[in-house]
């Protein structure tokens, strides 16, 4: 590993006594950690890749070490939306999340409206939704198209259906005064804890990018912050060690936005350590790869407070403050078919509408404003359920649906693939189902878990994984 002089130098005035350690640490294995889907797992009742689980994440109510990387692309229960491959580090989102949740108004009882503003591809929201209390809603945007459709796959597939996945710019968020009550932050940084496992994070680091990091992220922050209602929470994290974009960037939050800092409550052996040199009582929380088992990560939680004049508006506002309605949906004078909501688990709950291409979307009725006022400023690339798309007299059940943990499975034809089977089908290749097999759509699981949809035709069952999500070695 090829450090820059300079970044040598710093984390040696950094650490102090303690660089020789970090160092050392770098040259070290980088470590395996998966972390379950509480509403699609048992932790007694999964093995990954028939391998076992070394131990818990301490930090963390899902999280596990694995004693080494298997071949996760070749694990049916991964796209099941089983669990999520994530650095255990950053999994520490989790206690920053509980606590804000227990400072929040407990009387709230439709849960809790979260953004995740720069959220591709998707870990850190989809911890996020194990850990909203019921009812709550997670909106999860990414800046650049192509990480906010692996967002959208990965939020799809964990299966929750109050989630909206957005493609748009932090400064679109600036006229959604008081939309959040939690807004999560881990923003784009010069990825210094990353160096372990991404040589390229090496290459790419420079004080000029530091500094360029740190300026960017002071416009995010100033961009979403009137989104975040008085008393919200906004947390704050970054892959990085560095002052400049960690500690001297939560003083001047605090300085000029009037944020608070939080406690988070920590246990002395995690190993998670507080302010660097130059920053003594400030509350923070750094991860360094010499004292906690993981990557370099750093956060922050903030209170923004509660004298600040907002109001939340849920009501369709442009940008620009002009009321503007959204387009209409090409199909939208179309009656929905009684089956589609027959799909659903209580479909009383959920609005079914066509969106703009043409598809059958449910979403809560204790949000529709909400979404409906997003869809006037952002692109909206998924929400709710994607039920399915009306084909003459066919409804073609989309894969939304299948992954959804709102789907009424006792709806649907079911078949059960060996492992075998079910890499060919996420390879997206055709399969014969026995005769026994119903015709027509049929639901494909592994190990009672859902995966996708066939439509069995009797010679042939036509494989509906989409095209973009296949295995491809």
């Amino acid at each position: 590993m090829s450090l820059s002089e300079v970044f040598i130098r710093q984390m040696a005035d950094l650490l102090g006594e303690d660089a020789e350690a970090f160092f050392a640490a770098l040259a070290e294995s980088v470590p395996v950690s998966i972390r379950l889907n509480p509403v699609k797992v048992n932790p007694t009742e999964i093995t990954i890749v028939s391998t076992p689980y070394a131990e818990a994440v301490p930090w963390s109510s899902f999280g596990y070490y694995l004693p080494e990387r298997p071949s996760f692309t070749f694990d049916p229960l991964l796209h099941a939306g089983c669990y999520y491959v994530q650095e255990a580090s950053s999994m520490f989102v989790e206690q920053a999340l509980r606590r804000a949740l227990e400072l929040l108004d407990p009387k709230q009882e439709t849960g809790v409206s979260m953004l995740d503003l720069c959220a591709a591809p998707g870990g850190k929201s989809t911890l996020a939704l194990s850990v909203l209390p019921e009812g709550s809603l997670l909106v999860a945007n990414e800046l650049i198209r192509t990480r906010a459709n692996i967002l959208a796959e990965n939020l799809i597939k964990w299966g929750d259906p109050n989630v909206i996945v957005t493609q748009s710019d932090p400064s679109a968020f600036t006229g959604l005064t008081g939309l959040f009550d939690i807004i999560l932050t881990d923003v784009p940084c010069s990825g210094e804890g990353m160096f372990r496992k991404d040589s390229n994070a090496i290459d790419e680091w420079s004080v000029n990018n530091v500094a360029l990091c740190a300026s960017r992220q002071k416009d995010i922050l100033t961009n979403c912050w009137p989104a975040l209602r008085p008393g919200g929470f906004l947390i704050y994290s970054t892959c990085t060690y560095n002052t400049t974009e960690d500690e001297s960037t939560i003083q001047w939050l605090c300085e000029n936005l009037g944020a608070r800092v939080v406690d988070i409550p920590l246990q002395e052996n995690w190993g998670i350590a507080g302010a660097t040199k130059g920053y003594d009582g400030l509350s923070v929380c750094h991860f360094f790869p010499h004292r906690t088992k993981g990557e370099g990560f750093f956060l922050t939680l903030l209170q923004k407070p509660d004298d600040v004049s907002s109001s939340i508006q849920c009501l369709a506002t442009g940008r620009n403050g002009k009321n503007r309605m959204p387009g209409k949906p090409s199909k939208r004078d179309q009656p929905i078919p009684a089956t589609a909501r027959q799909l659903l688990k209580f479909s009383d709950r959920f609005d079914f509408s066509f969106d703009r291409m043409g598809r059958i979307r449910a979403f809560d009725k204790s949000h529709l404003a909400c979404l409906q006022q997003l869809e006037t400023c952002l692109r909206i690339v998924h929400a709710g359920v994607t039920v399915g798309e009306i084909k003459g007299k066919d409804l073609l059940p989309d894969p939304s649906l299948a992954l959804s943990t709102a789907l009424e499975e006792t709806s649907v034809n079911c078949f059960e693939l060996s492992k075998d089977q079910a890499i060919s089908f996420l390879r997206r290749e055709s399969l014969i189902l026995p005769e026994t097999c119903q015709r027509g759509w049929v639901l494909m699981t592994f190990q009672h878990h859902p995966l996708g949809w066939m439509k069995n035709i009797g010679a042939r069952a036509n494989n509906a994984w989409p095209n973009e999500w296949r295995i491809r070695t």
